[in-house]
C-alpha cells in the first residue's frame, strides 16, 4: 500500500486535511480497521469507473485502491537538529513513499502564522532545508562508514561512494537530492538510506473559503510560489482543508451543491489524490466479478506479471498470460462473455505494459 506523509510548519492545516481525508465515507465502507493509530489512516481512492464495473458485475463487494496517509508532527526550523518533534518527525517520514508538503496560502490575521506573516516561498524553503540537512548528515555518515572499503579498492563500495558524492554535491549546493539525476541503477545503490529529498514531493497549497487567498491577491506571492515549485520539478494542488473537513458532515449527494454555494471550484481531496498518483507515476487497473470488484495500483510502465503480483506474489513468478479489456469497452459490451464474443478481450503475455483502466484476469500455473 502507498504511504504518503503530510508535512509542513505548525498550524498550516495538516491535521485538518488529514481528518478530511480519513473520514471519507468510502473509508468506512471498505476499510473498517483503517485507523492504525491517531496519526495514520487508510483512504479509499474514489473512482467512478470501479463503481460502474461493480454495478455491471453485480459485485457483492467493491474495494477501491488505497493510500495510507501519515499526519507527521509539525516541522519547525531546527528539526534536523532535534528541535520540536524533530526526531519523531524523522522516524515517520523515512518510511513514506512520497511527501505531501502542506503550505498555507491565505492571509487571515485571526490565524497566527508561526513566522508572523504568510510567505509560502520562505515556508517551503525552511521545510526543504531541514530535509536536506538531514540527508547531508546521512550521506556523510554513510561515506565515512564505507571509506575503508573504498580505499581498499572494493568495487561495490567505490560504486556506492560515487553515487553518494553526486548526491552530496547537490545537497551542498542547496538542491534536493532528486536533482542529482541518478540512474535507476545508481538510485538502487543508495536505496537503503531512505534519503528524504529523493522522495517525490507534492505541494498542497491550503486556501480558505471567504479568505484572502494568495492566488486572488496580486502581490506576487502566488506567482513566486508557483515558480519555485516548478523549479523544483514538482507539482502542486489547491485545497481548502477546512471546507473539505466540514463537507465530511454533508451527505455525499449534496456535497457538490455545497461546494458551489461556498465558491469552492474543485474537489480538493480528489485533486490531491490525482496529484499524488501523477507525482508517483501510478495507474489503476481493475478486477471484477460477482464476488468482488476491486481497483489495484501499480507504477506506470509495469508489465503484466508485476500487476499480477499486486494481487498475489505467486502471480508474478507463475504468470502464464492475462486477459485484458479496457473498462469502458467492457461496459459498452455489457458483460465479459459478450466482450469475448465480440473479440474485444485480448490475450497478453509477460511483456504487456499495463494501461490505466485495464480490466484484467490473470492465468497462472
Amino acid at each position: 500500500m502507498l504511504k504518503i506523509g503530510i508535512v509542513g510548519l505548525p498550524n498550516v492545516g495538516k491535521s485538518t486535511l488529514f481528518n478530511a481525508l480519513t473520514k471519507q465515507s468510502v473509508l468506512v465502507a471498505n476499510y473498517p480497521f483503517a485507523t492504525i493509530d491517531p496519526t495514520v489512516g487508510v483512504v479509499g481512492v474514489p473512482d467512478a469507473r470501479l463503481d460502474q464495473l461493480a454495478a455491471l458485475s453485480k459485485s457483492e463487494k467493491t474495494i477501491p485502491a488505497a493510500i495510507e496517509f501519515v499526519d507527521i508532527a509539525g516541522l519547525v526550523k531546527g528539526a534536523s537538529e532535534g528541535e520540536g518533534m524533530g526526531n519523531e518527525f524523522l522516524r515517520h517520514i523515512r518510511e513514506v513513499d512520497a511527501i505531501l508538503e502542506m503550505v498555507r496560502f491565505f492571509d487571515d490575521p485571526d490565524i497566527i502564522h508561526v513566522h508572523g506573516d504568510v510567505d509560502p516561498v520562505r515556508d517551503i524553503e525552511i521545510i526543504n532545508l531541514e530535509l536536506m540537512l538531514v540527508d547531508q548528515e546521512s550521506v556523510a555518515r554513510r561515506r565515512e562508514k564505507i571509506a575503508r572499503d573504498v580505499r581498499a579498492g572494493l568495487k561495490p563500495a567505490q560504486a556506492e561512494d560515487a553515487v553518494l558524492a553526486k548526491v552530496e554535491d547537490a545537497l551542498a549546493s542547496g538542491k534536493l537530492a532528486r536533482t542529482a539525476s541518478l540512474s535507476p541503477e545508481e538510485a538502487l545503490l543508495i536505496k537503503s538510506l531512505n534519503l528524504l529529498t529523493l522522495k517525490p514531493i507534492l505541494y498542497a497549497l491550503n486556501g480558505k473559503t471567504g479568505g484572502h487567498n494568495l492566488d486572488e491577491i496580486n502581490d506576487g506571492r502566488a506567482e513566486a510560489t508557483f515558480r519555485l515549485i516548478e523549479s523544483l520539478g514538482a507539482q502542486h494542488v489547491m485545497v481548502d482543508a477546512s471546507t473539505e473537513r466540514e463537507l465530511n458532515d454533508v451527505a455525499e449527494g449534496d456535497q457538490e451543491m455545497f461546494r458551489q454555494e461556498l465558491g469552492v471550484q474543485v474537489n480538493g481531496l480528489a485533486e490531491l489524490i490525482r496529484g499524488a498518483y501523477e507525482t508517483l507515476g501510478l495507474l489503476t487497473f481493475f478486477t471484477t466479478g460477482p464476488k468482488e470488484s476491486r481497483a489495484w495500483t501499480v507504477r506506470r510502465g509495469a508489465l503484466a506479471p508485476e500487476a499480477g503480483a499486486a494481487i498475489h506474489n505467486d502471480f508474478k513468478d507463475k504468470f502464464i498470460r492475462a486477459e485484458v479489456i479496457q473498462w469502458d469497452t467492457l461496459l459498452t459490451d455489457g458483460s465479459w462473455s459478450a466482450a469475448r464474443d465480440k473479440g474485444d478481450i485480448r490475450t497478453e503475455g509477460k511483456t504487456y505494459e499495463v494501461k490505466d483502466g485495464d480490466v484484467m484476469v490473470f492465468l497462472h500455473s
